[in-house]
């Protein structure tokens, strides 16, 4: 198994050098296979040698986590959902969210 490949793990998010960020989603050593989930939820497998081409390095997550789910303004507006995205004081307080009745 190649070294490399010990340093990875399912969840974080790796910037190519050409194209947009990703996030590994699966890896199997033994298929020397690496799943990746594009912001848009597009699934893409890469052998050993392409992901060694693609150069990717490690990066930070997406601030709006909602790309995948394919929502506009008006969807987050008919879900109850913030139409402010990438609001970092969201999560700050969870206690705000319980139900005290």
């Amino acid at each position: 198994m190649a070294e490399w490949v010990r340093e990875m793990s399912v969840g974080e998010w790796y910037q190519p050098e050409e194209g947009e960020p990703f996030e590994i989603v699966g890896i199997d050593p033994k298929a020397e296979v690496v799943l990746v989930q594009h912001f848009d939820g597009t699934l893409e497998e890469f052998d050993f040698d392409s992901w060694m081409e693609l150069r990717a390095r490690p990066c930070a997550p997406p601030e709006d986590v909602s790309g995948a789910l394919d929502l506009d303004r008006n969807d987050r507006q008919d879900f109850g959902m913030d139409t402010e995205i990438g609001r970092a004081d969201r999560w700050q307080d969870p206690l705000d969210f319980l139900d005290t009745r």
